[in-house]
């Protein structure tokens, strides 16, 4: 058995370990529930050994779709009381026990990629998937635009809980009233690799205050403390509706009103761009600043469709500061933090969405990110993230979505295909 094939054999494994009936874990102990970008990674990684279990996984997680078409951030299907804040902080009101807040909706996209695996078995699926995908799309264009431009409304939300992109709004909450609380991630992973207090208190603030208003999206919308417009959310809408207008052209669909939602993402990602940073960036909507950060997120504009020669330049000099793909923060810039969640390490899952980007744009960084990614996760394991600088793995380990880019993009078993 050759490295590639142990490795792969190892990515398999994982999912299976992490795989709770329908749902998969991120990892156990750390991260005990459904989480909703995880889970759509981790149905590409079956989709390589099992489409059954894929459409599955999907499946399971829009079982929690709520009415007004949200799919949460985290499924609570299982009381843990490993895990703070858990559901009675949250008080979803959707059809299963659930956060209140949702997540970067890659789930069309990885739904379309799983349908091509076999067609033949993933129509009847994706056909009973997609008005609810439609659904979830149409939720984001009502509640969560600003010129265009997808925002957040917890950092949470964007999946990059503690990337400097919030710095400036979160520093203009006091989080009064908070209480105290015990948090449970630190029992898990070392503190320093994981947001601070400071962080947290700002964190459980905007959960109670979600709470507090029965997650009424207009009533959120008032005088709100925390609402930013993100590369992340943006680039990768405007990717899943392109890809969910042609899976409901397979299914013979009127996608007229997704056409039109493309084209105000497309117009929406240019009000990302900072002029001064050369660099798609995050603006707070309610302070006015600029984030100042080049982050693996803003080079997610390949992935959505998206061109810029200034993009190009920028891409070329982080990665001539790290050994190992594209990191949360470029390493010269003073906040940057190798170890420390979104304020530096690179992601496997981030390096699968913007070299597939490069790669369908004729672009050869893609490819080279691959093989970067390929021996990242060869040469490190299975980690949550890793020091874009020396590969050190970091976060939890015996990661699904690891496995999940191992599986169906990074492995050599698929290099080339």
């Amino acid at each position: 058995m050759t490295s590639t094939d142990m490795r792969d054999e190892e990515a398999r494994a994982i999912l299976k370990r992490n795989d709770k009936g329908g749902y998969t874990i991120p990892t156990s102990g750390l991260y005990p529930y459904q989480w909703n970008w995880d889970s759509a990674f981790a149905a590409v990684g079956f989709a390589e050994f099992d489409i059954d279990r894929a459409w599955a996984e999907i499946e399971t997680l829009f079982s929690g779709q709520w009415d007004n078409g949200m799919v949460p951030h985290i499924l609570f299907h299982v009381p843990d009381e490993g895990y703070f804040p858990n559901h009675d902080v949250w008080q979803g009101t959707g059809p299963i026990p659930s956060s209140g807040i949702s997540q970067p909706p890659v789930a069309a996209t990885m739904a379309r990629m799983v349908l091509e695996k076999d067609t033949t078995v993933g129509r009847d699926r994706v056909a009973e998937l997609y008005p609810k995908m439609v659904a979830w799309h149409r939720w984001f264009m009502d509640w969560r635009l600003d010129q265009g431009a997808v925002c957040v409304t917890h950092p949470w939300e964007a999946g990059r809980d503690n990337a400097p992109d919030w710095d400036e709004a979160m520093a203009a909450i006091t989080p009064e009233g908070v209480g105290d609380y015990t948090r449970r991630d630190t029992t898990h992973v070392d503190s320093s690799m994981r947001p601070t207090k400071y962080d947290y208190d700002r964190y459980i603030w905007l959960v109670q205050r979600g709470a507090r208003l029965g997650w009424d999206e207009a009533t959120m919308l008032q005088n709100t403390p925390f609402r930013v417009a993100d590369p992340t959310m943006t680039f990768i809408l405007l990717r899943a509706t392109r890809d969910l207008i042609v899976i409901g052209e397979i299914l013979g669909a009127d996608v007229r009103e997704l056409q039109g939602w493309a084209e105000t993402l497309q117009a929406g990602a240019q009000t990302l761009w900072n002029p001064a940073l050369g660099c798609f960036d995050s603006r707070d909507v309610v302070g006015g600043s600029w984030s100042g950060s080049i982050s693996n997120a803003s080079f997610l504009c390949w992935y959505a469709g998206i061109d810029h020669p200034d993009m190009r330049a920028r891409l070329a000099e982080v990665l001539a500061l790290c050994k190992y793909g594209v990191p949360s923060l470029t390493p010269d810039d003073t906040r940057f933090d190798g170890k420390r969640y979104w304020r530096g390490p690179v992601w496997g899952m981030m390096n699968l969405m913007i070299g597939t980007g490069l790669s369908e744009m004729g672009l050869a960084q893609g490819d080279a990110l691959r093989r970067s990614t390929a021996d990242l996760i060869a040469e490190h394991g299975f980690a949550e993230y890793f020091d874009p600088r020396d590969g050190s793995p970091a976060g939890g380990s015996t990661f699904t979505w690891t496995a999940a880019v191992w599986l169906a993009w990074a492995s050599p078993t698929n290099q080339g295909a």
